[in-house]
């Protein structure tokens, strides 16, 4: 590993959660699955949309292409606009989904600067990015440079006391408790100051 870490950490996350492209959206199949949705019959949702059932019959079925007046109907009826008709629904969404991680057990990586632990590392497609870090730091000479990345970032101080370095703001002293919530693309450094090491927790965007 690289001095710049998290940077990498948040690369190879990212990587895990690349979705391959969709595949066309089916109209038919959409408009069915939405109506479906929200348990609607046929001669609901037509008359939501101000539709003949027949009309709705046929879009469902593929056997006619729908009209630009017929799909503003749609959307209305289902209240939704023109262009999620032709948004795939989320692929792979399961609702409730849970890791676990028991103290000690996460993923360890360690750096000159820092020891992480990835939290949840076995849940594929997060959207965030969860990790304890150990700050080994006692100063800014230690880095190659700032650590840059997408997305947010949100820091929580367990133990300790660590200097916050930022690119653009004065560096800024937190203890325990104490949080920073800041945009990840702007350089940034965190050191210990405390006598022992400071623990943080981190939470980082991935999309």
């Amino acid at each position: 590993m690289t001095k710049d870490a998290p940077a990498s950490l948040i690369q190879i996350a990212r990587s895990d959660g690349d979705a391959e492209t969709a595949p066309p959206v089916d109209l038919g199949a959409r408009v069915r699955a939405l109506r479906k949705g929200r348990q609607w019959t046929l001669e609901q949702a037509a008359r939501q949309a101000g539709l003949a059932r027949s009309t709705l019959s046929k879009i469902e079925n593929g056997q006619m292409s729908p009209t630009y007046d017929a799909l503003k109907k749609l959307a209305v009826g289902l209240e939704i606009s023109v262009p999620q008709l032709f948004m795939p629904p989320a692929q792979d969404q399961v609702n409730g989904r849970l890791a676990l991680t028991k103290s000690g057990e996460g993923t360890a990586k360690a750096t000159t600067t820092y020891e992480h632990e990835l939290l949840g590392d076995q849940l594929r497609k997060k959207r965030m990015l969860p990790y304890r870090a150990r700050v080994r730091a006692r100063s800014m000479e230690e880095f190659d440079g700032w650590v840059r990345h997408d997305g947010e970032e949100f820091l929580y101080v367990l133990t300790g006391v660590v200097q916050l370095y930022t690119e653009f703001y004065e560096p800024v002293e937190l203890r325990r408790g104490d949080s920073a919530y800041y945009d990840a693309t702007m350089g940034h450094n965190v050191i210990s100051t405390s006598a022992e090491d400071a623990m943080i927790l981190w939470v980082t965007s991935l999309s």
